[in-house]
């Protein structure tokens, strides 16, 4: 998932982005209206994390431009503004859902996770392909069973690719929902994660194919 922080706290946002890098989002961050529609302006975002007050500004404007532009992101409001009128507001807006500050980190997990899987149409939480599971709740995936350890990144790719089993995911999707403007990848670096996926996978009757020129597919062998 490619997600935007729309915070003027840095320490709040600061803490927002760890917590959404621990989920295996590539995350970018705006401070203001302006960075946020610059943001909007030349990246696609799975998921939005919006807060309202923004100094002068009003992240319910921010939200508009999201809902107009037709782009199917899902929205997160996380703000001080708590009261009724205002989660009545912003639902009617089209906000997905609506977490007043302050908030215990679980909790905003745990909406994420479920906003997350709302985004990608995963109905079941659970994915089986081969001897390989992946849960998109926990983000565990088990080979026979057994758990596999693997940095975040390669946890991210390897969700996108079960998420997308037997449909080739372009090299370039990859690089876009596993980077942020702030650590931006590079395709040969996505071969060295494929690389290292691939050797992971041995044994669970998974075959991660290369499409030449194209990108990358996940089935069952």
């Amino acid at each position: 998932m490619r997600s935007l922080i729309v915070e003027d706290n840095s320490s709040i946002a600061a803490g927002i982005q760890r917590s959404l890098e621990g989920l295996g989002h590539a995350v970018d961050q705006a401070a203001s209206l302006t960075e946020a529609f610059d943001l909007a302006a030349v990246a696609d975002y799975d998921l939005v994390v919006l807060d309202l007050n923004l100094g002068n500004d009003d992240g319910l404007d921010f939200l508009r431009h999201l809902r107009r532009s037709g782009k199917a992101v899902g929205v997160l409001i996380l703000t001080a503004r708590g009261g009724l009128q205002d989660r009545v507001r912003g639902l009617d807006l089209g906000a997905d859902d609506y977490l007043a500050k302050p908030f215990e980190l679980a909790e905003f997990e745990a909406r994420i996770r479920a906003l997350a899987r709302r985004v990608v149409g995963v109905e079941a939480p659970l994915i089986h392909l081969g001897q390989l599971s992946f849960d998109t709740v926990s983000r565990e995936a088990r080979i026979g069973g057994v758990a596999l350890d693997m940095p975040a990144r390669e946890r991210a790719l390897l969700q996108l690719l079960v998420e997308n089993a037997g449909s080739v995911v372009p090299k370039e999707r990859i690089v876009t929902q596993l980077s942020s403007f702030d650590d931006e990848l590079t395709p040969n670096a996505i071969e060295i994660y494929v690389h290292r996926l691939r050797k992971r996978l041995e044994g669970s009757g998974c075959n991660l194919r290369t499409a030449r020129g194209l990108g990358y597919m996940l089935d069952a062998g």
